[in-house]
């Protein structure tokens, strides 16, 4: 992401996991978790969206971690159908002692984080691509950020307002946004950075 750019191996359940982390400048006002894409689809914590995230988290102040789920890079284990991740990803918060932290993800990522929610309170959680139509998602806290692209082929934003209306969630779409926000990156940062509290 960037020369600052540091790795870090967290011990998990399945082994060790991999993390690259970006500090802000000065004291970080807390810690965010960043999760990535489908591990089995090439998901990585290098992918452009999830370095995004992780960009706008840092500039509002926040120690940006992104692991890689098991099996990927350099994280040990193999997938686990999205058991293990949630677990993984608990793992990370509980080496990193944070109380309240950002929980932030990307499409399965983002599934993952809806997930560790549930057992984790969380300061804010951020879901970008939310995969609603491959993966079951529990309900969410009010508050939390959810940003789709209007144009979205992978997860259809019509399935993603399903989702959201009976929580009567409010659903940020980036126009003319695909799943994976191609030429839109700049705009996904500012629907992060803009709306934060």
């Amino acid at each position: 992401m960037r020369a600052a750019t540091r790795r870090e191996t967290v011990r998990g359940p399945a082994g060790d996991i991999e993390c690259a982390v970006d500090e802000p400048q000065g004291a970080a006002r807390g810690v965010a978790l960043i999760a990535h894409p489908h591990p089995l689809f090439g998901g990585t914590l290098d992918n452009k969206v999830v370095q995004t995230l992780a960009r706008a988290l840092v500039e509002l102040g926040y120690a940006a971690w992104r692991p890689n789920f098991r099996g990927v890079g350099a994280s040990e284990g193999r997938h686990d159908e999205g058991r293990g991740e949630v677990d993984d990803l608990a793992a990370v918060i509980g080496h990193l002692r944070a109380e309240r932290p950002v929980l932030a993800g990307f499409s399965f990522g983002a599934a993952m984080q809806a997930k560790l929610a549930a057992r984790v309170p969380a300061e804010r959680l951020v879901l970008v691509g939310l995969a609603v139509s491959r993966l079951e998602v529990p309900g969410v806290p009010p508050g939390t950020l959810v940003v789709h692209g209007e144009l979205d082929e992978t997860v259809p934003l019509a399935a993603v307002m399903d989702w959201a209306r009976p929580q009567e969630l409010p659903v940020l779409v980036v126009p003319g946004a695909d799943h994976f926000f191609h030429r839109k990156l700049a705009a996904l940062k500012i629907a992060v950075t803009a709306n934060w509290k």
